[in-house]
């Protein structure tokens, strides 16, 4: 009897600090995800409204739908809330939907209106660290939801990933835009973002970007 004690024993003060690890990196995770898309956010947004550009606009969307579904997971870790994981994966996937409506709407509108968007270079700038910041986030929560099989940081993963495929593309259309001053291109852009949204909106809700399903 006094060795299953102590076995049971050994066990609980080795599986604490795991959790509490656990715990702790997904909350540094959130965090500097919040953080980071409050900087991509607003120098998207503000750099879409100086230039005239939809596929900024569009970046500067996903941007904020990346900082809901960051807050989203952040939620997981107030109990209060009561917000299980398969119900916070859905709420990402949802918020990806919308973001695929706003981004056709803006792209078409703009298309349709014959707006010229001017040279952004600040646009360029926050793009191309995207390009560098997102892969890594999105490579820490799969690493993070594979190993807990936690589906709202899975699908979280999927938002951090799909920012980066849409920094590809918008720093693309700024780019050809800028040295050609092709104006239909940054619509364009815009437009070729949306199948990728929808495809990962549509793994974020069934939940298969962790590799559990």
């Amino acid at each position: 009897m006094a060795e299953v004690t102590e076995h049971s024993c050994v066990c609980t003060v080795c599986d604490a600090p795991q959790g509490a690890s656990r715990g702790k990196w997904a909350l540094w995770l959130q965090w500097t995800t919040v953080a980071w898309m409050v900087v991509e956010c607003g120098v998207s947004l503000w750099s879409a409204a100086r230039a005239g550009s939809p596929v900024l606009l569009a970046f500067g969307a996903d941007s904020l739908v990346e900082l809901f579904s960051a807050g989203v997971v952040l939620l997981q870790f107030a109990p209060r809330w009561g917000l299980s994981e398969a119900r916070a994966a859905r709420m990402a996937g949802v918020l990806l939907y919308a973001l695929a409506v706003v981004v056709t709407g803006i792209a078409v509108g703009t298309m349709a209106a014959g707006v010229r968007p001017e040279t952004s270079l600040p646009g360029m700038a926050i793009t191309a660290a995207a390009l560098v910041m997102m892969p890594l986030l999105a490579w820490q929560k799969r690493r993070l939801a594979r190993k807990h099989g936690d589906l709202a940081m899975a699908a979280d993963a999927v938002q951090s990933a799909t920012c980066a495929y849409l920094a590809a593309i918008t720093l693309a259309g700024l780019a050809v835009n800028a040295v050609w001053h092709a104006a239909w291109v940054d619509s364009a852009a815009a437009l070729v973002a949306v199948p990728v949204i929808v495809m990962e909106a549509r793994r974020a809700m069934r939940g298969e970007s962790c590799g559990c399903h």
